[in-house]
């Protein structure tokens, strides 16, 4: 059998499709007959009638152009793929809307429409690669007494913290390079309400059962972050300096956990300070 001859499809209709689908952050695959009909500034039984009644017409007409019209995870999340990338290895400051697009391979006016604008897209980021997804997870589920989820929570953000693509470290260096850039203030005044709300939380209930002596939460929330977050943005540099020897993970976490414990636990409370 012979493959169905389908009519020339007019090139301002393969635009149309185009833009529909950058404006609604979706493959062209992905966009109803309607919008595309929409974009073109003509009825849908008027494109129909202009495909030949069948929208294969439209999608081949596309893929000549060289243009995928399917089968791609959508812009978004291509878009989080390829900033996070960029991120990792070339920092947040060189992590352009039109790098990102590039990456991507679409627009920018489709990470407008995906995102809203360069902020929202790292924040966003920020909400999929960081570790605020992993610690808010471990302490809903966390059980049993303070060190052991204090351990917990170090292996927990030790593990993400070492993921691919390393995008935590190369935000953390932006904060200490430059930390009144306006990407850096932007995510801060999103991330740091999120992960000292969470983090804190936690930390207020263990003040008021007696488990640890009252200071302010910021300076407690940075004696238990701080290490952790130091230790694994060095841990790579470590491996190859002569006369240094790294230790695993495991112990570097039950370290830190009775570091942590003997400097913020209640002076009456042994069992805790020292296991």
């Amino acid at each position: 059998m012979s493959a169905p001859e389908y009519p020339s499809v007019a090139p301002e209709l393969v635009a149309a499709a185009v833009r529909a689908a950058e404006a609604r952050g979706r493959d062209v695959a992905e966009v109803s007959v309607t919008d595309i009909a929409a974009e073109a500034e003509i009825s849908r039984s008027t494109l129909l009638r202009r495909l030949g009644g069948s929208r294969s017409a439209l999608d081949d007409a596309v893929r000549a152009a060289g243009i995928d019209p399917g089968g791609r995870p959508p812009v978004r999340v291509r878009a989080l793929t390829a900033a996070a990338e960029l991120i990792s290895e070339n920092g947040l400051a060189a992590t352009t809307l039109d790098a990102v697009a590039g990456r991507a391979e679409c627009s920018v006016f489709g990470l407008h429409a995906a995102f809203g604008g360069r902020d929202e897209l790292l924040r966003a980021v920020f909400d999929q690669y960081s570790p605020i997804g992993d610690i808010e997870q471990y302490l809903a589920e966390a059980r049993g007494d303070l060190r052991a989820t204090v351990h917990g929570f170090y292996r927990t953000v030790a593990v993400a913290l070492a993921r691919e693509p390393r995008v935590t470290p190369a935000m953390l260096a932006e904060v200490y390079s430059r930390p009144e850039s306006s990407a850096v203030q932007s995510l801060s005044r999103y991330a740091a309400p999120r992960m000292f709300g969470v983090v804190g939380a936690w930390l207020d209930a263990e003040v008021r059962a007696g488990n640890i002596r009252e200071q302010p939460r910021l300076v407690l929330v940075q004696q238990l972050l701080g290490p952790i977050l130091i230790h694994m943005l060095m841990r790579p540099a470590f491996p190859n300096v002569p006369g240094l020897t790294l230790p695993d993970v495991d112990t570097v976490c039950a370290e830190l956990t009775t570091n942590f414990l003997g400097a913020v636990s209640n002076p009456s409370n042994a069992e805790i300070r020292h296991g």
